[in-house]
């Protein structure tokens, strides 16, 4: 009995990275100081968690988690509420609807996966922004964003395939 607790203990926390990691993004995302300054925007840290774990472990990563996750975003941001929830739901959808499509890239295939789902949340958030301040907003932003978000994602990926392959793949066959 006492192995079954530790099973389930250590299932569960095991279960729970995928969430960590993208609280973790929203945190590092909202940290107040920027090393390169207001040069370069923040990219979007806990998008990357959500792709990832979206197209390798729907079971972990649901669009209820991506909505949590966004509303948590947009609750440390300080900007209107619902609008990273509703860009992390939009972009769950996208990437949900087409796994197939994305699962299958590799290489710069893969980049250009996360580069579409980077550009759908991008234009949702600016989308919203610009609905919610009844106004175009400067593209600008979103553009530096995208292109940041998408460059970044490559060594993200990396350390997320580790963690995969090292602490989440091997409970898969558990059980």
């Amino acid at each position: 009995m006492e192995r079954m607790g530790g099973v389930t203990g250590g299932r569960f926390l095991t279960n729970s990275i995928p969430v960590l990691l993208s609280l973790l993004g929203v945190v590092i995302t909202n940290l107040p100081f920027s090393i390169l300054g207001s040069w370069i925007p923040s990219p979007m840290y806990a998008l990357m968690p959500i792709y990832f774990w979206c197209l390798v472990r729907p079971d972990l990563m649901s669009p209820g988690w991506a909505f949590v996750i966004g509303v948590i975003h947009d609750m440390l941001s300080g900007g209107p509420p619902g609008i990273w929830a509703a860009s992390f739901v939009a972009t769950y959808a996208v990437i949900d609807k087409q796994r197939d499509a994305f699962a299958g890239l590799s290489g710069w295939g893969a980049l250009l996966g996360f580069a579409t789902a980077a550009l759908v949340a991008c234009t949702a958030q600016y989308l919203i922004y610009s609905l919610y301040w009844w106004r175009l907003m400067p593209v600008s932003g979103s553009i530096k964003e995208f292109a940041v978000t998408s460059l970044l994602y490559i060594p993200v990926a990396f350390l997320l395939a580790f963690i995969h392959h090292r602490f989440v793949g091997p409970l898969r066959s558990e059980f």
